[in-house]
């Protein structure tokens, strides 16, 4: 088992969902998240000031998946999340962790339980 955690643009959440349901992945938790990276952030004005907006938001997707289904969903995800033609700084990033176990609080199952496809 893996952990896929994608950190990608709000705006791309639907592509990204669609794309994951296209190749049946739907399980996945989305959380809002704030960072920066080679974006930098960027300035704003408020009241006449300028202000260094530093940690822009993003979302955080975090998805487990049998070791099958982890290229296919980390593609689904690249070419979901990714802006048009070629990409942008601030599209996003993905991290794949192993994911040592599983237990489902309900039954107390553990193991590679209903994950992936």
């Amino acid at each position: 088992m893996k952990l896929i955690t994608a950190i990608i643009r709000p705006e791309r959440l639907e592509a990204v969902q669609q794309a994951l349901t296209a190749i049946d992945v739907y399980l996945m938790t989305v959380t809002d998240v704030r960072g920066c990276g080679k974006q930098k952030g960027h300035t704003e004005f408020y009241r006449n000031t300028e202000i260094q907006v530093r940690l822009l938001p993003k979302l955080k997707i975090e998805i487990a998946v049998n070791e099958p289904f982890v290229e296919p969903t980390v593609e689904a995800i690249v070419h979901a999340a990714r802006t048009e033609p070629t990409g942008k700084i601030g599209d996003g990033k993905i991290f794949v962790q192993p994911l040592d176990d599983c237990i489902r609080i309900r039954t107390g199952e553990r193991g590679s339980i209903g994950i992936g496809p």
